[in-house]
């Protein structure tokens, strides 16, 4: 039960970071008026799928990424060119439905070919039905339906493009800023969770207790405070107490607790921890802490977004400078190690979740072809300019930077799973 506990906080964590990074774009997006037609969460084989307004909700197996697809970013639709017969369902004098397939059984719908089609500006059809010219205005969110599957036209004023560039800025910086803000909200509630450590304190006390472990075992909590160890006073001696366990292995160790008001002594045998030398009970020591108040908390929280910052940024200096591919860790690895934070407790997988969260907002925000930083350097580009770049370029760099940094993760995941299998 344990480790599906895990595997869920993970599979969790992981959910709540997308969604929000996604959500960015597609709420601000939105609000520009822009058709988003579909909002994912993960990769790969659909899981689940249902439509709510103008927009498909899917979430799929793999939970490590997502999109929120928006009209004209990419080719739009199946064309329908002069010649085609098709069938059109027409209600209060506008055409509702176009199909393009099985029209004899469709019902209720005018059947002709067509002489003039637009459905991006003049939003207008023309066909010969019998030898009779018909014309019709087509409502602007009229769908096209083929093979069962209904997809909504857009209008050129409802496409990425047709936008200003402040509003298409916002869409794209959007996913990141939500990131941010993420980051920071976790960052709080990991320090109302931690609590500030005391200033000049003059003991140590209980931070996590392995669950299997002899201190679980004897039902230490977190907490306890560690009086003595073997007749020997700790204080705050932390790696004192580390080291007398590491050295007594197998050998029973008296311990003196304190719980509030209670002192207690309980006999622990430390054992081997898979991976670790030496004798462990199953503890991390912490030192004594008090409730955040609500000022500390802001500010704390903000002190943690700059530090985090400043160890992303060097990490990334860091990979440039030395690389090494031992250095980087995909999904793979990313999920090895969540796990791992995870089984430390729900307070620091909390810290670890609000670290990714800043890192995935600075990362989309670096100008690599096929990010979102990428992305804001175009329009930039385009402000100063006056005019767009050729949409052509611009998505040839974009899918270039997308297939590079796919080989770059299909390279880190195979050596994740090589380090896995290696142990």
């Amino acid at each position: 039960m344990e480790t599906v506990r895990i595997v869920l906080l993970t599979v969790l964590m992981f959910f709540v970071i997308v969604t929000v990074h996604e959500w960015g774009h597609y709420y601000f997006a939105k609000r520009a008026g822009i058709l988003v037609r579909e909002f994912a969460i993960g990769f790969g084989p659909k899981l689940f799928s249902y439509k709510r307004g103008e927009t498909q909700f899917t979430l799929r197996l793999l939970p490590f990424g997502g999109y929120a697809r928006m009209a004209g970013e990419d080719p739009e639709l199946v064309e329908i060119h002069p010649g085609q017969t098709v069938a059109v369902r027409v209600k209060d004098g506008e055409v509702k439905k176009i199909y393009l397939d099985q029209l004899d059984n469709r019902k209720n719908v005018i059947r002709g070919e067509v002489e003039f089609i637009d459905l991006t500006d003049s939003l207008k059809i023309r066909l010969d039905v019998d030898g009779e010219i018909q014309q019709y205005p087509i409502h602007p969110q009229a769908m096209l339906v083929a093979k069962s599957q209904e997809t909504q036209i857009a209008p050129r004023d409802r496409q990425f493009a047709s936008k200003t560039v402040r509003q298409r800025a916002m869409a794209i910086f959007a996913g990141p800023l939500m990131n941010f803000i993420l980051a920071f909200i976790l960052f709080g509630i990991h320090l109302q969770m931690a609590g500030i450590s005391l200033e000049n304190p003059t003991y140590i006390v209980i931070g996590d207790v392995t669950k299997g472990m002899p201190a679980d075992e004897a039902h230490l909590e977190k907490g306890d405070i560690i009086d003595t160890v073997n007749g020997i006073s700790i204080g705050t001696d932390y790696q004192k107490m580390i080291d007398m366990t590491a050295k007594s292995e197998g050998k029973p160790m008296k311990w003196t607790i304190r719980r509030g008001e209670e002192v207690f002594n309980v006999t622990l045998t430390p054992r081997t921890m898979q991976g670790q030398e030496g004798g462990k009970i199953g503890i991390s020591p912490a030192f004594p802490t008090r409730k955040a108040g609500i000022g500390e908390t802001f500010t704390g929280a903000a002190t943690a977004m700059v530090d985090g910052t400043k160890i992303i940024f060097q990490g990334f200096g860091k990979l440039i400078n030395q690389f090494n591919m031992n250095d980087l860790k995909g999904p793979v690895g990313t999920f090895e190690l969540t796990g791992q934070i995870a089984k430390q407790g729900i307070t620091q997988l909390t810290k670890w979740a609000a670290i990714l969260s800043l890192y995935l907002g600075i990362f989309n925000l670096l100008p690599i072809p096929a990010m979102d930083g990428s992305r804001l350097v175009f329009l930039g580009v385009e402000a100063v300019r006056g005019k767009p770049i050729d949409p052509n370029r611009e998505g040839m760099v974009h899918f270039v930077g997308f297939a590079m940094l796919f080989l770059l993760m299909i390279a880190v995941t195979y050596n994740d799973i090589l380090r896995l299998i290696n142990g």
